[in-house]
């Protein structure tokens, strides 16, 4: 996207962010009010952050009139709130921020089936519910981010290849409770089975250079400091490091490009199966599919948009393209349990 035209997105986003009100409002509010069946109002419960996603829901009410009630919290809680709710729920939307929550959500029933053409033109299969009740929204690669003060780029190669001698004492990790790692492994089960991915991650936990850290950042700011060589995060947290930091000694390097590709996931959303504007919750679905909503959605958090046709940011797009792992990132959910198991069996905690 040319600077022009991204000057002129954040202008309207500017624009809609003074002319709309405040939008989130207490569940008790939400439960009471009188118009939840407004065909003008939608209401998301999102664990997308307010700051991340906001701006959308500003523009979007400036653009169509439907205003849109939200609250924010993580995944879980909103999800038992959900299912606590049942019929009587105010959500028409879930919105989430891993496959592996979208799933769940879907597998628990608390979501509902829509058909859209404008969502499969603009969203992949593989980013995509098979039940047709979710999609991705926003990508993230799960990739390799290397020291290059004191790594080759022509050593690496492969998730595999991290469990081999040569990075024995030089591999940070994120801890295996969190939910990124779990989806990594799954959709490894996934393609190469049970054996060989407990095998690898045995291999991960013995090249070990510290106990796992508790998020991204700290097992990168580990990179930096020495302490190791290499380790796998999120793309955005990367994004987000190097913007405060150009000088940043860190690169990424996309693995398994000559196979499965690298592991990516996406933060989504569904329709939630007691919504009271389903159509209203669709069509919103469908403007974030759209080019500009995608550039926006994705830019804010350092993202990829998920529909193709879209560009990322420059800085983004400065990472250079690579190929992404084709298995639907629902396995990441449906086979999360399974992973959990294998993590804890190896001493991955």
């Amino acid at each position: 996207m040319n600077q022009l035209r991204r000057s002129v997105i954040i202008n309207r986003l500017a624009k809609a962010a003074k002319v709309t009100g405040i939008s989130m409002l207490s569940v008790g509010l939400f439960a009471c009010a009188d118009d939840s069946a407004n065909k003008n109002v939608l209401t998301v419960y999102t664990a997308r952050n307010e700051q991340l996603i906001r701006p959308l829901f500003d523009l979007y009410q400036q653009e169509t009139g439907t205003e849109i009630r939200y609250i924010t919290d993580s995944a879980g809680p909103l999800l038992a709130r959900l299912k606590a709710e049942g019929a009587n729920t105010p959500a028409d939307l879930f919105v989430t921020v891993d496959a592996g929550f979208l799933w769940q959500a879907s597998n628990e029933g608390v979501l509902q089936p829509f058909d859209s053409e404008i969502l499969k033109t603009n969203i992949p299969e593989s980013l995509r519910s098979t039940q047709d009740d979710w999609v991705g929204l926003s990508l993230r690669a799960r990739t390799i981010i290397y020291s290059t003060d004191r790594v080759n780029p022509e050593d690496l190669s492969t998730y595999e290849a991290l469990a081999g001698p040569d990075w024995n004492g030089r591999l940070c990790l994120r801890t295996a409770k969190k939910v990124y790692n779990q989806s990594l492994v799954a959709t490894m089960i996934k393609t190469l089975g049970e054996p060989e991915t407990e095998s690898i991650v045995g291999g991960w936990v013995k090249n070990l250079a510290a106990a796992p850290f508790s998020n991204d950042n700290q097992a990168m700011e580990a990179v930096v400091a020495g302490l190791c060589d290499v380790t796998i995060v999120n793309t955005y947290y990367y994004g987000r490091m190097k913007e405060d930091n150009p000088d940043l000694p860190l690169a990424v390097f996309w693995p398994n490009q000559d196979d499965r590709g690298v592991h990516v996931n996406v933060s989504g959303a569904g329709i939630t199966k007691y919504a009271k504007n389903p159509v209203a919750a669709k069509d919103f679905l469908e403007w974030l599919s759209k080019p500009e909503a995608q550039y926006i959605f994705a830019e804010a958090n350092q993202e990829y948009p998920v529909n193709p046709e879209v560009e990322p940011s420059e800085l983004v797009k400065s990472w250079g393209e690579f190929k992404a792992d084709s298995v639907n990132v629902e396995a990441a959910g449906r086979l999360q349990a399974e992973a959990i198991k294998l993590m804890d069996r190896v001493g991955y905690h």
